[in-house]
């Protein structure tokens, strides 16, 4: 009885969630983002692809944002309904993972040499 109570509140709070409108916290979130990247920059031990690749995250979404504004006046769909398009988006998405990925692997190679 108590699980079955505890299942319908969730899903409640789900579809409340659901319905409420994210634009102004999707906005508003780019602020702690930027603060992050601000420090970032100011640590001297972290490599240029690191960051490079962070901010690369930023060129994503504003990637996103210009194609999914296409795809509503284009074909009337939100970005995720168009494949080729949402595909296109989500790729400067992998290709910032790539970016700090391959960052994370040098600077760890480097802690290796210097402490060898």
């Amino acid at each position: 009885m108590g699980k079955r109570l505890m299942n319908n509140l969730f899903f409640k709070f789900i579809e409340e969630l659901g319905s409420i409108d994210n634009t102004l916290l999707f906005a508003v979130s780019i602020i702690p983002y930027a603060i992050f990247l601000f420090y970032l920059y100011k640590i001297k031990s972290v490599n240029i692809f690191v960051k490079t690749g962070f901010c690369l995250t930023v060129l994503f979404v504003f990637i996103t944002i210009l194609v999914s504004i296409f795809t509503l006046n284009y074909y009337d769909k939100t970005l995720v309904e168009v494949d080729f398009l949402h595909g296109f988006a989500e790729s400067f998405l992998t290709l910032s993972d790539f970016v700090i990925l391959f960052g994370f692997i040098k600077l760890l190679n480097n802690l290796e040499v210097n402490n060898s």
